[in-house]
């Protein structure tokens, strides 16, 4: 069966999911279940006065009404689990339902369950609550004012926590020949799975044990936390995610609600579900990005870069969330010079409060504001040293030859080839050409625009060395068990939870090739925390690097297993036994051999096992990968910007990734298309925005624009391939790469079409009226 990895096989996900036979929460359907609905707060920023709940607890149907005060003592606070080191953080209690005050719009106030949902929301609507409104706060600069509403007595000036690293200073930027500042703004995203999250909670009052499905990413992750919230021991606490309609980082977090869900369903003893709509989904699920970014770059007039540093202004909204303080510290500052050979870098970053939904990871996470404050100030570095783009990249791209290369921020890349992935790039969209017929066009009234991005990534997160060094509170290895039946059939466990990625195919395509048996014969479970012993979930591109290369270090302590019977069986040692497409056969004489089934089926049967050897055939390994990995790769888009009316037209869009070895090319060119139509999101159409008393005025599809299949072209793209030298698989992540490089490089593109203008920069996203707008201002200067 060789040949498997590295095929462009059909995703064995894809008919479940799109004839509607896929398992989601919503579908779950439990005897005697009930149902809840959560009273929100309609304001940013209050104390509570009263709550009355007896009109709501009349209504016929309704069980139950819950209240903060309720809960006090019975239930714990929902945590923060990444505690950035030496960044003096606060943690203000997060209450499940808030207790005195609500700090955001969406904020719990009362839980309504009843028998049925549509009294559920009935009765949440008749609970009369009494708030005495404060002033709100939603821009994270004015929040640190010392006279800003305060939102936590424990955190003066709204500071979560300041956060520090690297080597550029003041000495560095002052010798520099030329130094070019700019201030940009990531502007916060609403993440919208196709289906919201949800939870279904059973308990047990028998054995004590509580069954929660729920909207995970990381399943394993959501025991951890839940069982010290609701005080039930983790071995009596089963969470299942098997699909939950995408996730891009905002099913990561531990939600208040799925914890009041399951402590509903405990105190009433019976099933309780919940199912946000998709207005909660806007005011309540985590936000993404949001950060402020001043941002001072160093180099000589010959074009090379000396120093980046940037001071980044973090909004995390009203409370911690659980993966919140990793992103704009961890995950964004030690990514800081990407691709280039900058020798200082630095990274400034506070955390702050506000009256605002709060954030956490959103595809990327970090890495995506990263990679576009550097790309963009690469392209502005180059205007000020006038010289072309590309050439301003090439003269400071890492060389191939310097790998392992250690960065200005102590990150160790792996392997990469950065010039390969940028000249194929180039070629593909005709970069000299285009330049010609730019500047032809030009002559005629069309503002042609080329943008390019030239990336590095950090993904596969782990080791748990580093994962404890940088505060995450959990480890970063995953957990693989590969299980051969007697007849020869393959059940495979992964603690990574997949959830539309396609490693149900991928992951199949290891152990089919590694294993030597047909890939059909191989089913990939994941999502069930009492079929699968431990795993860390998936985010940060990490289900591929980690979770595959420990199945596949699980398949070989199948085959060594395998082996040691085989040689057994034909009746010599077992270094004369050679192991290759699922046959072991005796070195010299390829006659004499049997296969990984009759040698499966005689594990199960024992009769004639070597000495020591157990019966029963699998493997199981828990892999703790050496470094993260490093994708790589350079996008290159076209577009054409209209003056008249702001609109930009995408002419073409080029990608070249390099993601290590790629085991199925169809999948991961899905993934990258995924991520270009998301970072193209950014920076044309998305943005959530707050009035100044804390109302989303973006709370629905008619507010908040979302990218559609109609809004694009088709795509070219391609892959290089560096194997990553530090695990088994030579593999990296490709979910994110799209997304890290697209915002920067349609920006990009944009800018240089508005060149003539003198525009050289626009806040994200570059609606017609912003761009329309910046044409007027700088049209003088054509």
């Amino acid at each position: 069966m060789a040949n498997v990895f590295g095929s462009t096989l059909k995703r064995r996900e894809d008919p479940r999911l799109i004839v509607g036979n896929g398992q989601y929460t919503e579908d779950v359907q439990l005897p005697g279940m009930l149902y809840a609905s959560v009273l929100r707060s309609p304001h940013a920023h209050a104390n509570i006065s009263s709550i009355n709940t007896e009109a709501a607890k009349a209504l016929e149907g309704v069980v139950a009404v819950y209240t903060g005060q309720d809960l006090e003592g019975k239930i714990g606070t929902v945590p923060t689990a990444w505690l950035p080191p030496d960044s003096d953080m606060k943690t203000p209690p997060h209450e499940v339902i808030a207790v005195n005050k609500v700090r955001y719009v969406g904020d719990a106030v009362a839980m309504v369950i009843a028998e049925n949902r549509y009294t559920a929301r009935d009765a949440v609507d008749l609970i009369e609550v009494k708030y005495d409104v404060l002033p709100a706060v939603v821009e994270q600069e004015q929040a640190m004012d010392e006279n800003a509403p305060l939102l936590h007595e424990s955190a003066p000036q709204n500071i979560a926590f300041h956060w520090q690293a690297g080597n550029a200073t003041d000495d560095v930027f002052d010798s520099a020949e030329v130094v070019v500042k700019q201030r940009f703004r990531q502007q916060r995203l609403i993440p919208n799975a196709m289906e919201p999250r949800a939870a279904v909670a059973q308990y047990n009052a028998g054995s004590g044990e509580m069954t929660l499905w729920v909207t995970s990413q990381n399943p394993h992750i959501h025991r951890f936390l839940l069982s010290g919230i609701l005080g039930i021991p983790e071995h009596k606490l089963r969470i299942l995610a098997i699909d939950v309609g995408g996730g891009f980082g905002s099913k990561i977090a531990c939600y208040p609600d799925e914890a009041m869900v399951a402590y509903a369903a405990r105190d009433l003893n019976r099933p309780v579900k919940w199912v946000e709509d998709r207005k909660e989904n806007f005011l309540v699920t985590t936000h993404g990005r949001d950060m402020v970014l001043d941002v001072e770059f160093a180099g000589k007039k010959d074009g090379t870069f000396s120093a980046i540093r940037v001071r980044n202004m973090a909004n995390m909204g009203a409370y911690l969330s659980t993966a919140g303080p990793g992103v704009p510290t961890i995950l964004f500052g030690l990514i800081v010079p990407g691709a280039y050979k900058i020798p200082y870098a630095g990274a400034d970053v506070y955390g702050v409060f506000t009256n605002t939904t709060p954030t956490d990871a959103y595809r990327g996470a970090g890495r995506p504001e990263a990679t576009y404050l550097l790309e963009r100030m690469v392209d502005l570095f180059a205007e000020e040293v006038n010289l072309d783009a590309v050439e301003v990249r090439r003269r400071n791209l890492i060389e191939a030859d310097e790998f392992p290369y250690h960065s200005a921020m102590g990150l160790e890349y792996d392997s990469g080839n950065y010039q390969a992935a940028l000249d194929k790039a180039l070629a593909m969209v005709g970069y000299d050409d285009l330049r010609q017929k730019q500047a032809d066009v030009r002559s005629q009234g069309k503002y042609l625009g080329i943008g390019v991005t030239t990336y590095v990534e950090i993904c596969g997160l782990g080791p748990s060395q580093v994962a404890g060094a940088v505060g995450f509170q959990g480890g970063l290895w995953e957990s693989a068990t590969v299980r051969v039946h007697p007849t020869g059939k393959v059940t495979a466990f992964t603690g990574a939870s997949p959830h539309g990625q396609g490693e149900e195919t991928t992951f199949a395509q290891i152990i089919a090739e590694r294993l030597g048996v047909p890939f059909e014969d191989v089913e990939i479970v994941h999502g069930d925390t009492n079929r699968i012993a431990m795993g860390w979930g998936t985010y940060g591109s990490r289900t591929t690097p980690v979770g595959g290369n420990a199945m596949a270090l699980a398949v070989d302590k199948v085959i060594e297993k395998a082996k040691k019977i085989a040689a057994h069986l034909l009746e010599v040692s077992q270094d004369d036994v050679n192991f290759s497409d699922g046959i072991f056969s005796v070195e010299g004489a390829p006659s004499r051999s049997t296969t990984i089934q009759d040698v499966t089926l005689q594990a199960y049967l024992a009769w004639n096992l070597p000495p020591g050897v157990e019966p029963a055939l699998e493997g199981t390994s828990f892999y703790d990968p050496a470094n993260f990995v490093y994708p790589f790769g350079t996008h290159v888009c076209v577009v054409e910007v209209d003056p008249e009316t702001g609109d930009i037209d995408l002419v073409k869009y080029v990608a070249v990734d390099d993601c290590g070895r790629v085991i199925n090319p169809m999948v991961a060119e899905g993934q990258v298309h995924g991520g270009i139509v998301q970072g193209i999101g950014q920076a044309l159409w998305e943005g959530a925005v707050y009035d100044e008393q804390g109302q989303l005025v973006t709370g629905t599809f008619m507010d908040y624009a979302m990218p559609k299949a109609r809004f694009f072209k088709n795509f070219e793209t391609a892959f290089t391939e560096t194997p990553a030298p530090q695990n088994p698989l030579g593999v990296k992540g490709i979910g994110e790469t799209g997304t890290i490089a697209s915002t920067p490089t349609v920006v990009n593109a944009v800018m240089d079409a508005l060149r003539p203008f003198g525009v050289k920069d626009i806040d994200m996203p570059l609606t017609p009226e912003r761009v329309w707008t910046a044409i007027q201002k700088g049209s003088g200067q054509q």
